[in-house]
């Protein structure tokens, strides 16, 4: 069976857990602490972040080991996407969807990372630092604007991909996002934030290394 290292908070763990659970895939789940790393991660990993999915051994006879939240959705949904999370029907949807999330990745995540570290070490930068954050945020609230989803009326990869980190960012300044000019946004997150689906993919497990105990992450039956 499939073995994935998570760690509960970190949202590219997140969203890997999101699409395995809505693409039905039967997992076994490894909780871990960045301080102390399975060696079995390790060797399977060695760059040491989370998610890692180390999946059954090939027709070679080595393991196939996924190291990107990306690369792990898209084998999820590759296997089931009962929600056509990937559109099959249209051939263009899925690299414009893949390049959109690559994009907010390498734009959105450092201006988020430079916005969160300003605020903690209360930095003399940190209103800069949130402006620029805002100017990308506004182009998700203007998407929303038009449609219930970023990518069209229907939920899609782009969702569930973003919506771990528009978490972070949200609270990052809590009342002062209840307060911003984004209220097709707060409702879009509040949907993922209230739902089953969420409650299944932020699950508590025991660290694995306590014990060693096989944990199974949640499976999407109901959703």
């Amino acid at each position: 069976m499939p073995i994935l290292y998570s760690l509960q908070h970190c949202p590219y763990a997140m969203r890997a857990r999101t699409a395995l659970i809505k693409a039905n895939q039967q997992v076994l789940i490894r909780a871990i602490k960045l301080d102390n790393k399975p060696k079995e991660m390790l060797f399977a990993s060695p760059k040491g972040s989370v998610p890692v999915l180390v999946l059954t051994k090939n027709e070679t006879g080595a393991a196939v080991v996924l190291e990107e939240s990306l690369e792990i959705m898209l084998w999820a949904l590759r296997q089931d996407d009962p929600d056509n999370l990937l559109r099959r029907e249209d051939p263009q949807a899925l690299p414009w969807m893949t390049f959109f999330i690559t994009e907010f990745e390498h734009t959105f995540i450092p201006l988020f990372d430079a916005y969160s570290c300003a605020k903690r070490y209360h930095n003399d930068n940190l209103q800069e630092c949130r402006e620029a954050c805002e100017e990308y945020v506004s182009s998700l609230e203007a998407r929303l604007s038009k449609h219930p989803y970023l990518f069209s009326e229907n939920e899609s990869l782009v969702d569930i991909a973003l919506f771990p980190f528009m978490r972070k960012f949200a609270k990052v300044d809590k009342q002062r996002f209840r307060q911003s000019p984004y209220p097709n946004l707060r409702n879009w997150l509040n949907d993922y934030l209230q739902s089953s689906l969420f409650s299944m993919v932020m699950q508590q497990h025991e660290l694995w290394l306590d014990n060693r105990k096989d944990c199974y992450l949640a499976r999407n039956r109901a959703i």
